[in-house]
Order: C-alpha cells, then sequence, then structure tokens
C-alpha cells in the first residue's frame, strides 16, 4: 500500500462518510477502503515494469499490432477509473440517504473501447452497466461533457438531471446521441433492430433523420438477457432482414459477465449460440483487456457502416460485486469465484496495459486511481443535496405533452396540401368522397391512403398487410399504390413488429403498425406499456415515439370466433400513463379518429392505439337488411377541419330526455337499436359514443349525463378491469348525483360459436337494464 499517495484520497472518503454535524460517524465500504479495491491496488503495484529504451511517443500503439494509441488509452483509462468510482460513489450516496440507485459498472469498463470504437452520430441504446460507455461518449461532445456530474445527478434523482430530470436513473443525452433505456430484461432491442432498419428505410426514402445517413446503431445487454423472449425475437429479426440483405446497420453487444443476478450463465453457451447464427456475424473480444475489446469493436463497427449488415459483439466481462447495493454476492459466489473475477478487473487490464507499453508506472496508475477518486466523491459532496422533483405536476409533465390547437392546425394543414392529382393517383380515378357511402373498412382503408399521400414519412406495415391487403381486406391496394418501401409484410412477432415501430419513430417517420388482433398484442404488451409509454417521461420528452397502432379486435365475429379473434380486453392499455386510445364505429369516425391520431403524433408524439372493431368492418345496415344505417359519407379534404375530432371528444346521437346511454364500439350499434326499441315504449334516449377510450370524454360524458339524470354505461369488454369501471368512477368524482347503471361482459374469455351470446352484452341486456333503471 502507498499511504502518501493514498492520504487525500482517505481525507475526502473521510470527509464524505461523515454524517450531518450533529450526528455520528458511519464507517462506510467507499470504495477505497473495501477488499477488492485493497486486492486492486496490490494486483497494480505488482506489475512489472519493462525495461525502457526510447521513451514511446502517445501516437504509438499501445500494444504492437493494435489500433490503440497510447495517448487514446489514457484517455479511455480515465472514463474506467471515473466510472469505477461512480459505483463507489453510488454506494456511499446511498448509504447516506442521498441516492437511489447502485447498480454498478464494475467489471464492465472495457465498454470504453467500445465507446470509443463509434461516432458521436452513433445512436446508442444501453443497458444500465455502461457508465464507462456513457463517459467516453460525453468527451466525445464539443465542447465535451461532464458526464461524471450527469451520472451523479442521476443517482441523487435531482431535477437538474439533463435526461430524467430525476424520474430514474438512466444513460442518455440527446447531445449525445444516447437514448435512454429501461431496467426491462432486453426491452430495448426490438427498438434497437427497429432503428437501425428505419435509418436505412429512411435513407431510401429521402427522409430526414437526425444522424447522417452512414450512422450505425449500437445496443449492449448482458448475457442473462439473451435468454430472454424479447432478445431471442429481436436477434433473431435482426437475422431475418440481413437473411434478406435488407440494410441494418447494427452492432449488439453482449457483455457476457457470466451471471445474471446469482444464476450463472453456462459458460460457452453464448458463443454457441450465436457463433454460428445465419445473418449475424459474429465477433468475441476479452473485456479485461482494453486493446482487444477497441480493434474488436473496430471490426464491428467497420463491417455494420460499410456494409449494412447485424454485428454481434461478445465482450467477455467480469461483475465486480453484487447485482446491485443491496445484493451480498457471497451469498452464492464461492471466495474462489470471486477472486478470480477481481484477477479480471478491466481496470487492472488496462494499467498492464499502460505499463508494460513505457507510458505509466505502477505508482503513477494508482496516483491516477486516487486524484479521479477524490474528485468524484468531491463531486458527489457537492451534488447529494441537489434540489428533487416535489409535486405531481412535475413528475408527469412530460408523460403525454397535449396541444391540442396544433392538432387541428395540423389537420386543417393538411386538407390544404390534399392536391387532387395526388389523390388520384393514389386513390385511383374514383375519390371515395365520390363513391357514396362507405363501410368502416372502407373509410379506413381511404383515410391511410389520404394520409399517406401526405405524409411521406408514414409508413405502413405487419402481418398480412402488403400483398393480401389484411386480412379483413383493410389495407387493400396501399402496396400498389405506395410501394413495399412504406407498406410492406414483417415476419410474424409483435415484439419485433412493434419494436419496428419504436425505432422507426426515433429516426422521423411517422410508424402505423398493425397489430392482426387484439389477443395478439398482450403477447408484446411490454413494447407499449414499458418502451413506447415511457421514453417520453425518462427523457424529459427530449425523445419520443410518435406511433399509431391498428388494432383490429373486440368480438361479434361471425363465422372466425373464439377467444383469440375476439378478445374483448382492454384493461392492460387503459392504465398505461399518457397512451392514447381510440375505437371508432363507423366510417365518418374511423376517418376523423385516425387523422386526429397522426396528427397528435407528429405534433406531440403521441402513443395510440386506434381500435378497430373487426365486427363493424363490413356492417352496412343498422335496424334492418339493406337500410344502409351504418355507412357513413367520406369527408373531402375540403371538410376535415370541419370534421376534426379532437382526442377525449365523444359523439352524440339523438337528444333524448329519458335515458343516456354511453357505449363505444360495438355497443354503440347495439345500443342505438335497443334505443329504438325503447322507443317504441315512449322511453327517449341519447346515445353517446366515446370514441377516445383513454382519456375518457368527460366534459361530454358530464354534459350527456347532466341532461337526463340517468345513465346507462352498455360496456362490451369484461366487467373486471372494464370502460366502465372507469366511466362510472368518473361520474362519482364528478359529484354526479343522478341514477346510475352499467351493463357489460362477463368476466369470461369468449367461446366459439353461438356460446358467445351467453357472456357477451347484448341488444337485449341493454334494453332490459335501461328499463330496470328507469323502472
Amino acid at each position: 500500500m502507498r499511504e502518501p499517495a493514498r492520504s487525500a484520497y482517505r481525507q475526502i472518503v473521510t470527509v464524505a462518510a461523515a454524517g450531518p454535524p450533529s450526528g455520528p460517524r458511519t464507517h462506510v465500504p467507499v470504495g477505497a477502503l473495501d477488499l477488492a479495491e485493497q486486492r486492486l491496488t496490490e494486483a497494480i503495484s505488482a506489475i512489472r515494469i519493462p525495461a525502457r529504451g526510447v521513451p514511446p511517443a502517445g501516437t504509438d500503439p499501445v500494444r504492437p499490432g493494435s489500433g490503440l494509441t497510447i495517448d487514446r488509452c489514457l484517455e479511455l483509462f480515465d472514463a474506467q477509473l471515473a466510472s469505477r468510482h461512480l459505483d463507489n460513489a453510488a454506494q456511499w450516496l446511498r448509504a447516506r440517504g442521498a441516492g437511489y440507485y447502485t447498480i454498478g459498472s464494475a467489471g464492465h469498463e472495457g465498454n470504453a473501447g467500445v465507446a470509443a470504437a463509434l461516432r458521436l452520430t452513433d445512436p446508442a441504446l444501453l443497458h444500465y452497466r455502461s457508465g464507462a460507455f456513457y463517459l467516453v461518449r460525453a468527451g466525445q461532445a464539443s465542447p465535451p461533457r461532464e458526464g461524471v456530474a450527469d451520472v451523479l445527478l442521476g443517482l441523487v434523482a435531482a431535477a437538474a438531471e439533463p435526461i430524467a430530470g430525476g424520474r430514474h436513473k438512466v444513460f442518455g443525452h440527446p447531445e449525445l446521441n444516447v437514448i435512454p433505456q429501461t431496467s426491462t430484461i432486453a426491452s430495448h432491442l426490438p427498438r434497437a433492430v427497429g432503428l437501425a432498419f428505419a435509418v436505412a428505410r429512411a435513407a431510401k426514402l429521402g427522409v430526414l433523420t437526425p444522424w447522417p445517413r452512414d450512422c450505425l446503431v449500437v445496443a449492449s445487454f448482458g448475457d442473462a438477457s439473451v435468454n430472454h423472449s424479447t432478445a431471442a425475437g429481436a436477434l433473431n429479426t435482426a437475422a431475418y432482414c440481413a437473411f434478406q440483405s435488407l440494410p441494418l446497420p447494427l452492432v449488439l453487444v453482449c457483455e457476457d459477465n457470466g451471471i445474471g443476478l446469482s444464476v450463472r450463465t453456462p459458460p460457452g453457451w453464448v458463443e454457441a449460440a450465436y457463433s454460428a447464427r445465419p445473418g449475424l456475424t459474429y465477433l468475441a473480444a476479452d473485456g479485461a483487456d482494453l486493446a482487444d475489446v477497441y480493434d474488436t469493436a473496430a471490426r464491428a463497427v467497420a463491417l455494420a457502416r460499410d456494409k449494412r449488415v447485424p454485428v454481434f459483439l461478445h465482450v467477455q466481462t467480469v461483475r465486480l460485486g453484487g447485482h446491485a447495493g443491496s445484493d451480498v454476492e457471497s451469498a452464492y459466489l464461492s471466495p474462489a469465484q470471486i477472486s478470480a473475477a477481481q484477477r479480471r478487473d478491466p481496470l487492472l487490464g488496462t494499467a498492464r496495459l499502460l505499463v508494460e507499453a513505457g507510458a505509466m508506472t505502477p505508482a503513477e496508475v494508482l496516483d491516477r486511481y486516487e486524484a479521479t477518486g477524490a474528485s468524484v466523491l468531491g463531486m458527489a459532496a457537492e451534488l447529494a443535496g441537489s434540489a428533487r422533483l416535489s409535486t405531481a405536476a412535475e413528475i408527469m409533465a412530460p408523460i403525454a405533452p397535449r396541444r391540442p390547437a396544433t392538432v387541428a392546425a395540423n389537420v386543417t394543414a393538411r386538407s390544404r396540401q390534399a392536391a387532387d392529382w395526388a389523390r388520384h393517383q393514389a386513390l385511383g380515378p374514383q375519390l371515395p368522397e365520390d363513391e357514396g357511402p362507405l363501410t368502416l373498412a372502407q373509410a379506413i382503408n381511404a383515410a391511410l391512403a389520404d394520409e399517406m399521400t401526405g405524409r411521406p414519412g408514414m409508413i405502413v406495415f405487419g402481418e398480412d398487410v402488403g400483398r393480401k391487403g389484411g386480412v379483413y381486406g383493410v389495407t387493400k391496394g396501399l402496396l400498389r399504390s405506395f410501394g413495399s418501401a412504406r407498406v410492406f409484410d414483417t415476419l410474424l412477432d409483435e415484439q419485433s413488429i412493434l419494436g419496428l415501430a419504436l425505432g422507426a419513430a426515433l429516426a422521423g417517420l411517422l410508424p402505423v403498425p398493425e397489430i392482426q388482433y387484439l389477443a395478439y398484442l398482450h403477447n408484446a404488451a411490454d413494447q407499449i406499456r414499458g418502451e413506447a409509454a415511457t421514453l417520453s417521461f425518462f427523457s424529459r420528452a427530449q425523445y419520443r415515439n410518435p406511433v399509431v397502432v391498428r388494432v383490429p379486435g373486440l368480438a361479434y365475429q361471425q363465422g372466425f370466433g373464439g377467444h383469440f379473434h375476439n378478445d374483448n380486453a382492454l384493461g392492460a392499455l387503459r392504465d398505461i400513463p399518457g397512451l392514447i386510445i381510440a375505437c371508432p364505429a363507423r366510417g365518418d369516425d374511423a376517418a376523423g379518429l385516425l387523422r386526429t391520431c397522426l396528427a397528435a403524433a407528429e405534433v406531440d408524439g403521441s402513443v395510440s392505439i386506434f381500435l378497430e372493431p373487426i365486427a363493424l368492418y363490413h356492417e352496412r345496415d343498422l335496424h334492418q337488411a339493406g337500410d344502409g344505417g351504418w355507412l357513413a359519407d367520406y369527408e373531402p379534404p375540403a371538410r376535415w377541419s370541419l370534421a376534426h375530432a379532437p382526442v377525449g371528444r365523444a359523439r352524440q346521437y339523438g337528444d333524448g330526455s329519458d335515458l343516456t346511454i354511453v357505449s363505444f364500439g360495438n355497443g354503440v350499434r347495439m345500443s342505438l337499436r335497443a334505443a329504438r326499441m325503447l322507443a317504441a315504449d315512449g322511453v327517449r334516449c341519447r346515445v353517446l359514443d366515446l370514441r377516445w377510450l383513454a382519456p375518457l370524454p368527460i366534459e361530454d360524458l358530464l354534459r350527456a349525463a347532466t341532461a337526463t339524470g340517468n345513465v346507462l354505461v352498455a360496456d362490451e369488454t369484461r366487467r373486471t378491469g372494464s370502460v366502465s369501471e372507469g366511466i362510472i368512477t368518473l361520474l362519482s368524482e364528478a359529484g354526479f348525483s343522478g341514477r346510475v347503471a352499467r351493463v357489460a361482459s362477463q368476466d369470461s374469455f369468449v367461446p366459439l360459436g353461438g356460446a358467445a351470446a351467453a357472456v357477451l352484452l347484448s341488444e337485449e341486456t341493454i334494453e332490459e337494464a335501461a328499463r330496470d333503471l328507469l323502472r
């Protein structure tokens, strides 16, 4: 031990570890004081100094044959040292009650070499052990950012933290092109694949992205993550694209420390699983050897950038310490295993490189180590008391910014830009407004074509949407009109479809993916819940997901029954903060709602679910066969602004004063039919079509409820977790004093055939419930 050299560092640790002036001093196992660091310093001190000849130049390679120079290696070493001391600072801050995050990067500091092989303009989606990578990227900025301060502000949940503003500890910054990611295992990989696909596709379409045309995407993850279905799907999609020679400039960095929390990854598993995968180029590097990481990463980057192909970079690392601050690794690792990991410490590896290159002595390495520690811990002490978010309004501000007037203006602008010649080119010789009344499916098809004509970055994709034109014909003709670069079929993986959408949204495109059935959306719900909905929140709206997800769903299909084609559950969507859910019942509403969702995506970065009732797609009649009561005229562009359907505004049918029936989707048609039966007995009804299931149209709801004093909610979703629960709660909270009842579908899956009628909402149950309410 070099006690004189350590004295300054010990002094600042002692000061930092002190409690409040009136409180007791507490021993805190900060890095300089714990056993692992003692072993590191002993190992560094023991490095043999080679016989020196001519002093090396900073431009010399740090090792013969390497592309890493001594000067660059020293810069990367500083990032590695600072990253290690940030882990120490996280432990100290947590013990003092001033920090809230202790998942560290110790053992993974080799990723500094990956960062150094990339350009600042290469978008990066990083996992939570990327401290050294972030610090290197911060140093690449012009002028360089103080990356250490960024990370410390995140650790203390400071409102001034530049990416999440204290909402979560993430690595991210728009100036550094580091896109913040959640801690959900591998959930960012579908987006990363989607982004790599989209930057290439945007270039083909002539759409500008935030990055240069020759950029590549990098995404990092751990060895345990490769076993997650999300990772398996994303990696499969990358290989699937490459197999078809689709451009996909992507470097997938698997930082393999051999353990996921306490579960060991079988040695050799990652290599066995991905070294011979068709479509993926596999490269491996020793994460304890910075020169090897840098050189191998440079090869990976060159391949991905020049050939526009995905590369799997397997970096063998170690994890030093437990998974997080509360995890004691000695509970599941033997002393021999812990010692073996410490011998592969990447800081020791870089120190050895520099000493053997003649660039430093062991004593100089330790001085540099301790000077960095003093600086980091000193800054931690200064920032420990930073102001934090304190109100719900502050916290929620970036979730879903809403600018309804600007959205309406966007719709108006689109109507003025809609030239007849361009519309004829896309829609054919007869425009939809001249065809006569349309079905729901026809109106959605026409609106998609109209919007694609005026929004050149809009792309439509999903299972069977291209050549087939959708299972129900809703996307028919779009491929012919707009080409395979903008309308295309995907592989059958909902996670990858949504990941493609999220990546495309980041790249400046306007994605409209289709999830073929509502039941299939649940296969990939985390891409909406954990990724799409959180990005604005965790980036203070500096990154957004402008996307409209089309989802055919709900029940009552004839001849195509069973639960998986008739799912009627929306509870898993309605509780997602900021998510817009539109549900049109008629063709004229469908076109208006779709335009609003697209405008909200473009203007506010909104994430919308556009829920299409399959059973109403081709419905023509309302009360009796041949009446054409469910058809609707398609509005020409001159009337789009007049027909604008703002988010959170309902539509009312009739003005009866006895009863308000509130419904949506299939329930609207059933409610109108029930209202006609009630009218025969003198009961005057008005039917309120919610149209928006999130946010609910509370003002219109209260107005319609107050007009009659009696409200019946006709809800086709299951009773538990239903839309009607939210409606009745809103009425109660608003002080509505009239009578309220609801009728909903049963808490059941939808069975096959006629048995479905026993568990679903029906006209008869609506009429009966109305009579009971008024009796």
